[in-house]
């Protein structure tokens, strides 16, 4: 009896390290439905708009705890792999309440809605003028902050509520937009000192920090404020920064700003979205890889606009009959990606979608896509460009996507990719150390 005690007590001790792996792979790996989102905890925000005109800033993200007919017990990882839209049998899913539907539902006074880049309904082109329009199922005016290059709000517009409230689903990096409407509108509302209410959700890149600082002198409709290119905050926080910092024009601490916090979330979580938050993130995968590929964005590559893989594959016609690059693909016209680069050339390169999640995630910002790109070009096509033709101003649009012309200096001088990514950890280091006083969640 002693022996077999022995046993069973060496046995468990045994199992503790994978019992306790197994733990932390929970922590990190949530559900959408394990997290609560600021939109579905109306009690902490209705009492705010009570009495008041309420202005919505929000997009086809804005889903109501992100409750969808198709979610089930699907893990972040394997929802990961299924296309947006989709459950895990490869049906379309039904989604749930959408915020403006859900605020008017309880009595909510909405009298406008902003929409940031893609237009209320997510389905317009990157940068494309979006008109000001009517939502069709509730008559509430749509005020698009994207007519005519405009991104501040009209006098009219700002004349048209008390209150904003935001809502809206972020992929955590400098070059996606939303962040920068959001600034706007933020900034528009403290100088009219008119109070906003952020319903945060999830950053899906929020448990990294990676890429350099954005330069003054590189600011760009792609980037507004002087953070990393992955800044690794939700929203909320990144509104906290904003305000606290005093990068509004209005001030600092000039917006009268309210954040509801998610609950049950950490910067350790990686949660999967429900919904495409952009017409070319299609998937999750492509979520995690933008970090890295969108940098192919205006140069002799193409990151896939105009396929099924936006943002997971890469290629070019200057690649053709380089046995390096062992992937085709031909870019087509299609919704959300009207007339792609290279549309009807076969495009030969790499493709990421077999790569585990893992590895993508582990690899943070992968500039080995990049700089192996360029090296190749250079010597297939020598007389092509491979960066593109850069603005008045000398400026690339990797420049601009990087925050800085040190990584195309540094690739076209032979740099790897590791002492690039070197070459800014001390930004790194500095805006962890900034952003800190601004954090809702524990990293």
């Amino acid at each position: 009896m002693k022996q077999l005690l022995s046993l069973c007590l060496a046995l468990m001790l045994a199992l503790v390290p994978a019992f306790a792996a197994l733990a932390e792979a929970e922590t990190d790996l949530k559900g959408p439905t394990d997290v609560v989102l600021g939109d579905e905890q109306f009690d902490a925000y209705l009492s705010l708009l009570a009495g008041k005109r309420v202005a919505l800033f929000s997009n086809h993200s804005g889903i109501v705890g992100d409750r969808t007919s198709g979610q089930g017990d699907t893990s972040a990882t394997d929802a990961s792999l299924i296309p947006f839209g989709r459950d895990v049998d490869g049906n379309d899913i039904a989604y749930g309440e959408h915020v403006l539907d859900a605020m008017l539902a309880r009595g909510v006074n909405v009298t406008a809605i902003f929409s940031p880049e893609h237009g209320f309904r997510g389905t317009a082109g990157a940068g494309e003028a979006v008109s000001d329009s009517v939502d069709p199922a509730t008559g509430v005016p749509i005020l698009s902050l994207y007519a005519e290059n405009s991104h501040y709000p009209s006098a009219e517009s700002m004349d048209a509520f008390d209150v904003l409230v935001i809502d809206l689903q972020d992929v955590g990096l400098r070059y996606y937009t939303y962040y920068i409407s959001m600034y706007y509108m933020m900034d528009a509302c403290a100088g009219a000192g008119k109070p906003v209410v952020l319903l945060d959700r999830p950053n899906p890149n929020g448990f990294y920090v990676d890429g350099p600082i954005l330069q003054e002198e590189f600011m760009s409709g792609v980037g507004r404020l002087p953070i990393t290119v992955v800044h690794g905050l939700t929203l909320g926080e990144l509104a906290r920064m904003i305000n606290g910092e005093g990068w509004l024009e209005a001030g600092k601490d000039a917006c009268d700003l309210t954040v509801i916090p998610c609950q049950n979330y950490t910067h350790r979580d990686r949660v999967p979205l429900v919904r495409a938050p952009s017409p070319n993130l299609k998937d999750m995968r492509a979520v995690y890889l933008y970090a890295s590929t969108c940098f192919f964005e205006n140069t002799a590559m193409s990151v896939g606009r105009g396929t099924d893989h936006p943002f997971e594959i890469y290629g070019s016609p200057y690649l053709a009959g380089d046995d390096a690059f062992d992937y085709s693909f031909t870019p087509v016209s299609m919704p959300g990606a009207n007339e792609p680069p290279f549309e009807g050339r076969v495009c030969q390169g790499r493709q990421m979608m077999d790569t585990p999640l893992e590895d993508i995630w582990n690899a943070g910002i992968n500039l080995d896509y990049l700089v192996d790109a360029y090296h190749a070009v250079l010597e297939d096509a020598p007389g092509v460009d491979f960066f593109g033709t850069p603005d008045k101003e000398g400026r690339y649009w990797l420049d601009k996507l990087c925050g800085t012309d040190a990584v195309r200096k540094m690739i076209v001088a032979g740099e790897s990719a590791e002492a690039i990514k070197a070459s800014w950890q001390a930004d790194i280091d500095a805006f962890k150390e900034q952003r800190r006083p601004y954090l809702l969640y524990e990293e």
